[in-house]
């Protein structure tokens, strides 16, 4: 039930990320209003990699009690944003490079198959849901909320693997995403151009209105491999390591 829960959070809304179209049972607006808070604050750097997480500063930071705190720090390690360590204490997760190229292979292969099945079913409701959420991006780019903009591209990203209709490897890619962006967040310069963050998702809309199956994986392909915007593309780079084949 927790990994549901937590999974509920990310559903849509009147295209406002955050908000779900069902409050999850075991959770209450208030933890949920706290799990996105302190989401924000590792997915920024202002609760840094490993930094220590203790439930009675945040219950006197965010008026509640502890329980509810509680609450929102299950949420957080159900998606890999804490650790929560026996007698020790919880802690923000590390945000490792080989972790980040790790996942972004994972998140490669699922969107790339999963494209595949969506163009069977691209039509002009899932082509307005994704405007919407390219529209939102522009909208927090040119604002310079860089959080917000992470948030309207996981949906876009997210909605558009919702027709594949694949629900279990979901909340996989789910993570993946968070990650992703999270050490992208991290790792990139500051001031970096997130218009064209935004505008990156627009030959990706191309290729699916085209109909064309090479053209829709190549520029999902390209789009997934470049996310780490201070290095080349991470499939090149793995296939460069592989061991040459006898």
């Amino acid at each position: 039930m927790t990994g549901m829960a937590a999974e509920s959070f990310d559903n849509q809304e009147n295209g406002k990320p955050g908000r779900s179209r069902l409050q999850p049972r075991r959770a209450t607006k208030r933890s949920h209003a706290i799990f996105e808070e302190i989401q924000k604050d590792i997915m920024l750097g202002n609760l840094p990699p490993r930094a220590a997480i203790l439930e009675l500063e945040l219950a006197d930071r965010f008026e509640c009690s502890q329980s509810t705190v509680r609450e929102a720090l299950m949420f957080l390690q159900t998606d890999g944003l804490v650790d929560r360590l026996p007698h020790r204490g919880t802690f923000v997760a590390d945000s490792r490079s080989e972790d980040a190229h790790e996942l972004i292979l994972i998140r490669h292969d699922i969107e790339c198959r999963g494209v595949v099945r969506v163009l069977d079913r691209f039509g002009p409701l899932l082509r307005k849901e994704l405007e919407a959420d390219l529209d939102a991006m522009r909208k927090a780019a040119k604002a310079g909320d860089e959080y917000l903009l992470s948030l309207h591209d996981r949906s876009f990203h997210l909605n558009l693997y919702n027709a594949a209709e694949m629900p279990t490897v979901r909340p996989i890619l789910r993570r993946c995403l968070i990650h992703n962006h999270r050490y992208k967040i991290l790792n990139s310069e500051p001031n970096r151009g997130l218009v064209e963050t935004a505008e990156r998702h627009v030959a990706i809309l191309d290729a699916l209105a085209a109909g064309n199956r090479k053209e829709a994986v190549e520029a999902l392909s390209h789009h997934i491999t470049t996310i780490v915007d201070f290095g080349p593309s991470i499939v090149t780079v793995e296939a460069e390591k592989a061991p040459a084949k006898p």
